[in-house]
């Protein structure tokens, strides 16, 4: 761990007792700490892109925008519960000061939950090193796919592109 760097910590997840789908990130950005709303930074795709699939649109203010993903049976949440890190980048996180979400709890309270959704490789790596080996084996075995970040860092795919990618959150 590094004294000179604060510690971050995530906040808690939107879900209903409902959710059938997690979307997991690694951990809230500098802006969207400061905001404590998750995908706060204005150019991420995250929101946009939820408007796409779920109509949410991106007028509504941030608690209905959440409702509306609950109502839909999304949940959204970061596998990092707390880490330092110097800016926002997932890169930059200390790896040494990693502490992951209580997955346990969480399936525990959201019960139906049937498929786990990365936004990014960050939280698809932290999950699968530190949350996999202490789950149960029906939440093991339970379908995950890793998507693009919705990041304005990964620039590597256009909008549209994540977009396309992302709508395999609809499928059954």
């Amino acid at each position: 761990m590094d004294d000179d760097l604060p510690l971050s910590i995530s906040f808690p997840p939107i879900a209903g007792k409902d959710a059938h789908i997690l979307i997991l990130g690694s951990m809230p950005s500098i802006k969207s700490l400061e905001q404590q709303q998750y995908y706060a930074h204005p150019r991420n795709a995250f929101w946009p892109i939820m408007s796409a699939l779920f109509s949410v649109t991106e007028e509504l203010s941030y608690k209905e925008r959440c409702v509306h993903l609950v109502n839909n049976k999304v949940a959204v949440w970061d596998v990092i519960r707390a880490c330092q890190r110097k800016g926002s980048l997932d890169q930059h996180i200390e790896s040494s000061s990693m502490t992951a979400n209580d997955f346990n709890l969480f399936f525990q309270q959201h019960p139906h939950i049937q498929r786990i959704f990365f936004n990014g490789t960050k939280a698809e790596q932290v999950f699968n090193q530190y949350v996999l080996p202490t789950l149960n084996d029906s939440e093991i075995y339970m379908p995950r796919k890793r998507l693009p970040s919705t990041s304005p860092a990964h620039a590597a795919m256009n909008f549209e592109q994540k977009l396309e990618l992302w709508r395999q959150i609809l499928a059954n």
